[in-house]
């Protein structure tokens, strides 16, 4: 069901509470709007501090998934101790 919102003089709108219960912004939320086929789509963003972006780069998710997958799939080895996992990487 359409929302509707009307714009102020100063260019700002406020997003009706049906649409922010469905994006799950709060106030203060950073929200991107890109223009796409003459439609405004607003894009909910989070703010991450930079010494964990590194954690978000498409690299560092790759390599989070195929971890999961070597979880599931049982190929994971476990060591009782630093020495056990030394000797089963020489």
């Amino acid at each position: 069901m359409p929302a509707y919102s009307k714009l102020t003089r100063h260019g700002q709108i406020t997003l009706p509470a049906s649409v922010r219960r469905e994006l799950g912004v709060e106030e203060g939320d950073l929200v991107e709007i890109e223009v796409v086929d003459e439609k405004a789509v607003l894009i909910p963003k989070r703010l991450v501090d930079k010494n964990q972006a590194y954690f978000w780069t498409k690299k560092w998710q790759d390599a989070e998934k195929e971890a999961d997958e070597d979880v599931r799939a049982g190929r994971v080895k476990v060591f009782d101790s630093v020495e056990e996992l030394i000797k089963d990487l020489e």
